[in-house]
């Protein structure tokens, strides 16, 4: 789907950078839902497939709760490499860790994104957490504004790589935020709150 020589040049552009791997995009080709996450981690740069490590779980999860398969939704991510950091827990060994993207990581990667959103024509485009909010929305809420409300916007997307700048595509798309999987993980509080959530998009979807 996506032209190799595109995904090449923007692989080219992400190589000075801390990441490694690269994962792609998986679903349907006529997407009931596009799911954008921020990148992969540690298990999906070994096996290929989006959101099956930890966080991976969670989002099965939300699957079932809406009562969809892969097969009917669309995966992929702000960044596909693995932003990675090293660290050193007391008495272990030198390991990498998962790290948030920065803005230069998501501007090499943006093109990809871009030619997704543009060639799949999602019926509802999903952001999950702040990294892929932002990227297609811009500005800075806090999630918990944002999270669970639908709204019809245009989607940002790559305008110039050396200044990072970013214009509004023409097309509109219903977009319904919600956290990302891994927010779970971390903040179990969070439970209800998905939970709520997802039952709002699947009121949406059968509208």
């Amino acid at each position: 789907m996506i032209p190799q020589k595109l995904i090449q040049h923007c692989n080219e552009r992400i190589a000075p950078y801390p990441c490694e791997g690269f994962v792609y995009g998986k679903g349907s080709a006529s997407p009931v839902l596009m799911f954008v996450g921020e990148a992969p981690g540690e298990t999906e740069i070994h096996n290929g497939i989006p959101f099956s490590g930890r966080a991976g779980q969670y989002f099965n999860g939300f699957l079932q709760e809406l009562e969809l398969t892969r097969d009917d939704v669309y995966v992929t991510s702000t960044v596909r490499s693995r932003p990675y950091k090293w660290g050193q827990p007391k008495g272990r060994e030198k390991r990498k860790y998962n790290r948030t993207p920065n803005q230069g990581e998501i501007a090499a990667h943006a093109p990809i994104l871009d030619a997704e959103i543009e060639c799949l024509q999602p019926r509802m485009i999903v952001p999950m957490g702040r990294t892929a909010y932002q990227r297609l929305v811009g500005g800075a809420p806090r999630m918990a504004e944002v999270t669970g409300h639908l709204v019809t916007s245009p989607v940002l997307r790559l305008d110039d790589w050396e200044t990072r700048s970013y214009t509004w595509a023409p097309a509109t798309y219903p977009l319904f935020p919600i956290y990302h999987p891994a927010a779970a993980l971390y903040k179990r509080s969070l439970e209800a709150d998905i939970s709520d959530h997802l039952a709002t998009l699947k009121q949406h979807l059968m509208s």
